[in-house]
């Protein structure tokens, strides 16, 4: 089972247009799980996966293992769905 994995911060201009992009995943019935890497929840996730920048989606399959990757970019909703169906 994958899930899609999004990191970002409060001070990153980018990062709201990618929050609306996991929106949409969720309201299609994706999962997903976000982190704020402003707090030590989302530091720790964010080291464990080498986050260095924001916005970072990372889509991960039952055991961590990535699958996809968009680091410090955002990707379309469609563009998630191809990668998750792919996998």
């Amino acid at each position: 089972m994958s899930i899609l994995k999004a990191f970002w911060q409060d001070d990153c201009p980018r990062c709201p247009q990618m929050k609306d992009v996991v929106q949409q995943l969720e309201l299609d019935g994706y999962e997903v799980e976000c982190f704020d890497l402003n707090t030590v929840n989302g530091l720790a996730e964010g080291a464990y996966y080498s986050v260095m920048s924001t916005p970072t989606l990372l889509l991960v399959d039952g055991e961590d293992n990535e699958l996809a990757e968009w680091r410090g970019i955002i990707p379309t909703a469609a563009d998630v769905k191809k990668k998750w169906e792919t996998n």
